[in-house]
């Protein structure tokens, strides 16, 4: 049996360059530019300039970026489907 953990769905930016999701599942394609994953809400984009992970924690579903944020885009599309690229480890893998 898989044990699946509610977690809350929070975000919290400050300054546009300083962001906290809780609720995080997945993280999908990363870059300085765009970051994809997957929250218990569905999937969200986000888009700036020099944007980087400073923490990740799937088992408590905290992500911490730090950039320029320029765009948050959610879609209700939940899953790893909705990727438009491959992730890292797709790509050293394939």
């Amino acid at each position: 049996m898989e044990f699946k953990q509610d977690f809350n769905n929070r975000i919290v930016l400050t300054d546009r360059k300083h962001l906290l999701v809780d609720g995080v599942e997945h993280v999908g394609n990363f870059n300085e530019k765009e970051i994809s994953l997957v929250t218990n809400m569905g999937m969200l984009v986000l888009r700036g300039e020099g944007l980087h992970i400073t923490q990740l924690n799937l088992e408590s579903g905290n992500l911490a970026v730090e950039g320029r944020i320029n765009t948050m885009e959610f879609t209700e599309h939940k899953g790893t489907g909705g990727f438009r690229g491959k992730g890292m480890l797709n790509r050293i893998f394939k």
